[in-house]
């Protein structure tokens, strides 16, 4: 069975070829944005697979191709169409709110530090 691991957390998972990298991660436990459920509509389930294991998931589908085709060569997938074939790792973005949450506690820690 193929193992997908998931970056940054780390977490990876055993599955049966063909699923794809949204259903894996939530097996995974890993959260990957998605308003769309799996129909490559939203475009907000895009990950990144390095260039060298690119053939570790199946040919990008029509609709994959058709939504990000200028994005594929740079490993970009969306994980709802995008299926398992071999182990593969992939990195998943940090979510937009919680990056501008991060950014926000960060400047606080720094304006504390500055003030003792």
């Amino acid at each position: 069975m193929p193992k997908v691991t998931f970056l940054p957390d780390g977490r990876s998972v055993d599955v049966r070829p063909g699923i794809t990298l949204l259903e894996a991660s939530r097996r995974a436990r890993v959260s990957i944005r998605t308003r769309c459920n799996g129909l490559a509509s939203c475009l907000m389930c895009k990950v990144e697979v390095p260039p060298d294991q690119a053939s570790a998931l199946q040919e990008p589908s029509v609709a994959e191709q058709r939504k990000i085709g200028s994005l594929l060569p740079e490993g970009i997938r969306l994980s709802c169409q995008a299926r398992v074939r071999a182990d593969v790792t992939v990195t998943v973005p940090e979510d937009p709110l919680k990056a501008a949450i991060r950014k926000q506690l960060e400047l606080q820690q720094k304006e504390r530090d500055e003030l003792w």
